[in-house]
């Protein structure tokens, strides 16, 4: 029993005091470690998501592109950090115009995934587009 003349603390308040603020430490610390883990997953999914609107700005943009078949390629590391990856498309004809001939303007769908490499893992991400494309002898024979 302690009189009113003493002060401080007992040692048993003192072991509960710092098991209380080591419980704590080890939750913020939990919670801090996974806030880090989605700020790098995030940085890596955008990363994916302008490579896929870089990538899709050029197919969409390009004067003649083959339909109906797969296109892929890899990035330059230099402008993906040194990460692996890499993209694949396919260019489809939306719609053939009623009525339409060699020469006639189409409307194209472009569908883009990209890939990186994270971890061992590989993420990707998919974009589609339409594009203005102009119809060819194999197009109308289809």
């Amino acid at each position: 029993m302690r009189s009113n003349s003493q002060a401080g603390f007992t040692l048993l308040e003192v072991l509960v005091a710092t098991m209380i603020l080591g419980i704590a430490v080890a939750g913020l610390m939990s919670n801090l470690t996974q806030s880090l883990s989605n700020v790098a997953r995030i940085t890596e999914h955008d990363r994916g998501v302008m490579l896929a609107r870089q990538k899709m700005d050029e197919l969409i943009t390009a004067a003649k592109l083959p339909r109906n078949q797969i296109m892929e390629g890899r990035f330059d590391p230099s402008i993906t950090g040194g990460i692996e990856s890499g993209w694949r498309a396919t260019v489809t004809l939306l719609d053939l115009p009623p009525g339409a001939s060699a020469g006639a303007v189409a409307m194209d769908r472009v569908d883009l995934t990209v890939w990186w490499k994270l971890n061992e893992k590989t993420r990707t991400f998919a974009i589609e587009g339409i594009r203005r494309g102009v119809l060819d002898q194999r197009d109308i024979a289809q």
